[in-house]
Order: C-alpha cells, then sequence, then structure tokens
C-alpha cells in the first residue's frame, strides 16, 4: 500500500509540475547597466552594445560594452551558463547613432548582418562589428566608413578574437617571442570550431 501512494504522490507532483520556459526578451539599456569584461558603466562608452541571457539567469543578462566582445563571448568555449540569446543594437535604426546607440532598438545577433573592418572604434576602443537589421543600412554603412557586410556566421574569429593594440589594431604577435599567448589563441579557435562556434 505504501508503494502504491508514493507512486500516486509522484504522479500528483509530475502533474503539479509547469514547465516554466526562461524569458529572452532584450532588456532596456539603462544606467546600472555594466560591461561583463570591464565592469564600467556602458551609457559611458559609444557605439553598438551587446546583451546574452543565460540559461538559469532569468531577467540577469550580461551586458558587453563593444559587439565585438559579445560575439567573441558567443564563440569562447569556456562558458559557466548555455547561452540562450544573445541581442545586438540595430545601429540602422531610427534615432541611433555613434554616442547613442539606443536602449531598446535590439535585433537578435544572429539574424543581424555585422560591418565588419569599418573604421570604426567601439566603447572599448577595439575595432567594432558593426549590427544592422537593414541590408541597405549596412551597405551605406559600410561604403562609408569601409569594410564588408557579413552574417554572425562569416565574422572571422581573428576580427573579435585576436588582440588589438591602444590604436585597434589588430596584432600580429601579442609580443616578440611569446608563444604562450600565441598558442593560447590557436587552441581557443579550435576549440570554438570543434564546438560548433
Amino acid at each position: 500500500m505504501k508503494h502504491i501512494t508514493l507512486v500516486l504522490c509522484l504522479f500528483a507532483l509530475a502533474a503539479c509540475k509547469e514547465d516554466v520556459t526562461q524569458d529572452v526578451s532584450a532588456v532596456t539599456l539603462d544606467p546600472q547597466a555594466v560591461g561583463h569584461y570591464c565592469q564600467m558603466e556602458l551609457l559611458e562608452h559609444d557605439g553598438p552594445k551587446g546583451q546574452a541571457h543565460l540559461a538559469g539567469l532569468p531577467g540577469a543578462p550580461i551586458f558587453f560594452s563593444q559587439v565585438r566582445d559579445a560575439v567573441a563571448y558567443i564563440r569562447m568555449p569556456e562558458q559557466s551558463h548555455s547561452i540562450l540569446a544573445v541581442w545586438v543594437n540595430d545601429m540602422g535604426a531610427d534615432g541611433a547613432s555613434w554616442a547613442a546607440p539606443g536602449a531598446d532598438n535590439w535585433i537578435r545577433a544572429e539574424s543581424a548582418l555585422y560591418v565588419v573592418g569599418a573604421r570604426v572604434k567601439g566603447g572599448m576602443g577595439a575595432p567594432e562589428v558593426v549590427p544592422f537589421s537593414d541590408p541597405a543600412r549596412a551597405d551605406a554603412f559600410a561604403q562609408m566608413n569601409g569594410g564588408s557586410v557579413m552574417s554572425l556566421d562569416q565574422i572571422p574569429d581573428e576580427a573579435v578574437l585576436a588582440p588589438v593594440d591602444l590604436d585597434g589594431v589588430a596584432l600580429e604577435g601579442v609580443a616578440q617571442g611569446d608563444d604562450n599567448d600565441t598558442d593560447f589563441e590557436q587552441r581557443l579557435r579550435d576549440l570554438s570550431r570543434k564546438t560548433g562556434g
């Protein structure tokens, strides 16, 4: 009889359990938002931003001072939580400017088009990959600022993972004879390719 009661209780608990889906909607950028890597207030920095929603952390996305950093985060194999959604500022949205990219003009990272290699620097001074939802606006930005229009998957690892100097130029090697950093960067790229990132 105890076994039957236990089984009935388990069925009742299973029936009561609701599958709760985590909300991964974009969160409005506010003055309290800080960059995941730099821990600085995002609104103090120019250029587009990104946010990532992680499994098990509802309502608390991590923010990025540059879209370049958000794309790098996606490609890094060592994550503490699964990435559920990544949003980036649509720089072709009405009212978006480099100084004020917008608080609510978010688009999904995987659906955006990016201008890669443009003569622009993001909020932390590194070369930026600039997201757009409208292909015509992306093309116009590339014609004015240089660079090529690409999908998220087409962005080369070097555009987001390579170290940069203070002038925003990608470095060939971190330091002369410093094989450890070069080796780490190559291992990171290899892991990213194995995991499909």
